[in-house]
């Protein structure tokens, strides 16, 4: 990201925050919503008996202001089915989830059958809250051990917190997801809104979610490392 992208998205952010802040306490952190029907993005063929790619996240997974079609799980769902690969792309974004409540729904998101890997895209709603890094470490840790245990791939997506907690807040809230990736030895896309975020024309009117043409960029990003665990495990199944 330029100094200039960076300046945009840290406003952004703290825009973002004080509309947290402002909000009734009932509203700042709504209670976990039961486990919702996952969204199965469209397939080319449709079949369920397919491998599938669950992806874990909030409302930059579900798509915030978008049509279901333009959120990237369903571009990668797109990208699969025109590279060939006969898998399947699920949908399990909720807007407004933390890592906890990520945590409280990944046994209902990786037990529908089929699943083979677990694209985990959280963290954005505890950075924006300022809630404790080691907390949302802890529950990202139990999110790929239960994945692992389960013999479900882990490809972990990071996140950055806004600036007004701070630098050491903002520091430790990155190197969150590069510890996770080492520990658990598992792929990381770094940072998911890389080449988009802070840039106006790439997002909405909030500043923070893409629109469709940022949607395009980050599918991309994610596809870039998703590709190469589809190809390893479809190696090791043949």
């Amino acid at each position: 990201m330029t100094p200039s992208a960076v300046a945009r998205w840290a406003c952004a952010c703290l825009l973002l925050t004080a509309c947290h802040r402002q909000a009734p306490p009932q509203e700042e952190t709504p209670a976990p919503a039961p486990a919702p029907a996952a969204s199965a993005v469209p397939a080319a063929n449709g079949d369920s008996s397919l491998p599938a790619i669950v992806v874990l996240g909030d409302s930059l997974t579900a798509g915030l202001g978008l049509a279901q079609t333009q959120a990237y799980p369903a571009l990668l769902q797109e990208k699969l089915t025109a590279a060939g690969y006969k898998w399947r792309v699920v949908n399990a974004g909720v807007s407004g989830d933390t890592s906890a409540a990520g945590l409280q729904r990944v046994d209902w998101a990786i037990d529908q059958g089929g699943v083979k890997v677990l694209v985990l895209e959280l963290g954005a709603n505890d950075g924006l809250r300022g809630l404790p890094v080691d907390e949302m470490k802890k529950n990202l840790a139990a999110i790929i051990e239960r994945a692992q245990q389960k013999h479900v791939a882990v490809l972990l997506t990071g996140m950055e917190a806004p600036p007004n907690f701070g630098p050491e807040y903002t520091v430790s809230f990155r190197q969150v997801y590069r510890d996770l990736a080492r520990q658990y030895k598992i792929p990381l896309v770094p940072f998911l809104l890389d080449k988009v975020a802070g840039v106006p024309n790439l997002n909405q009117g909030d500043g923070i979610h893409p629109n469709v043409d940022g949607a395009q960029i980050v599918a991309e990003t994610v596809w870039s490392a998703l590709r190469p665990i589809v190809d390893a495990l479809n190696a090791s199944a043949s």
